[in-house]
């Protein structure tokens, strides 16, 4: 790899299983809420697969038997089962070093989740990065992924256009929307989604570590 000029203004990050090693966390609880509310689990990948999602997505692709009006009871469930495991997520390791060394090149960083306002905010505060993003958007504020209101809203706050945004993700919903909103992407491996199936996105450059990710950002972004 060879240094290039810089590319990107805005660097929007997907949350979990892109910084936070979460993913396993959030496949059990979905499996847990589902088993709860309608005596069926579902299968790892279903449960994996909705991750970045918002709730309504998610809920209809990981358990499409369950009854809409059981929804709100699902996402109780779910909270319930991840209040208990709140503690035991952590940054990737390199996730803060990487962080920091892109804040010094000015770079505006932000966060593009299908967590709900309150969850990030709750996990910002956990792992003390409350307060470091420059921006951030939720499935709750917005619209679910892959649809691009995220990255549209989060452009236009920093009057950033799309052609300098780049979105990192883990699965196949953050490459999508970045394809939606005109924006390039990167995928990592280590999260969700098999990274085979990110191909058809055309990402960028697809990390298989964070240390991997740290040093094509500092070469390429």
């Amino acid at each position: 790899m060879t240094s290039k000029p810089r590319q990107f203004d805005l660097i929007a990050f997907d949350w979990d299983g892109t910084l936070a090693d979460s993913t396993a966390i959030i496949t059990r609880c979905i499996q847990a809420a589902a088993l709860d509310v309608c005596g069926v689990q579902p299968s790892d990948e279903d449960a994996s697969y909705v991750i970045g999602m918002g709730l309504v997505q998610a809920l209809r692709h990981a358990v499409p038997q369950l009854s809409p009006d059981d929804y709100p009871r699902m996402a109780e469930r779910y909270k319930f089962h991840y209040s208990k495991h709140s503690n035991d997520i952590f940054l990737f390791k390199g996730v803060e070093a990487m962080l920091n060394a892109l804040k010094a090149k000015q770079h505006i960083l932000t966060v593009a989740t299908g967590k709900g306002r309150k969850g990030l905010d709750d996990v910002l505060s956990s792992v003390a990065l409350h307060g470091f993003f420059d921006g951030s958007r939720t499935a709750d504020q917005t619209a679910g992924k892959p649809n691009p209101l995220m990255l549209h809203e989060l452009m236009e706050e920093f009057n950033v256009p799309p052609e300098r945004t780049l979105m990192i993700g883990d699965t196949t919903h953050d490459l999508g929307m970045a394809q939606n909103a005109d924006c390039a992407c990167v995928g990592v491996s280590y999260g969700a989604h098999d990274h085979e199936a990110f191909e058809e996105f055309k990402p960028l450059y697809v990390a298989h570590s964070v240390a991997d990710l740290h040093q094509w950002l500092e070469l390429y972004a």
